[in-house]
């Protein structure tokens, strides 16, 4: 697990002494643990920001904010699929510089264009959605 950046300690008046909590399911709970993960932060620490964040900006609507959660789900998708991909990767390489014969090689070449092309329509259709905000 990636180590957790330790935020700057607040002054007394500043200090956090507020405690709100919420309830979540598992699928939901496994979400915020992944993100806080990904952001080198503490749950808490990523629930206080996201929720500060979104406090402060209260012209967004719920519709942005549900188009963020599929975003970011759509993100962690990618990244665990390019991870695979790059497993797979690195077995090839590892075995075609060792003289041995790799016929998964295209299979794994193609799984490669395939993500790229993935990787791409996300982000024109994230682009597009930007634009047309």
């Amino acid at each position: 697990m990636p180590r957790v950046q330790q935020r700057e300690r607040l002054r007394d008046e500043k200090k956090r002494v507020r405690q709100p909590s919420c309830r979540m399911n598992d699928d939901e709970y496994q979400l915020l643990l992944r993100a806080a993960a990904v952001c080198h932060m503490s749950v808490a620490g990523f629930l206080a920001r996201s929720a500060l964040n979104a406090a402060r900006d209260l012209e967004r609507t719920a519709a942005d904010i549900a188009g963020e959660k599929e975003m970011l789900q759509e993100l962690f998708a990618l990244r665990r699929h390019l991870g695979q991909i790059g497993n797979n990767l690195n077995q090839v390489a590892k075995a075609l510089n060792s003289g041995a014969d790799v016929p998964q090689a295209e299979a794994v070449l193609a799984a490669v264009q395939r993500a790229a092309k993935r990787v791409d329509a996300f982000t024109q259709q994230h682009l597009d959605h930007r634009t047309a905000a």
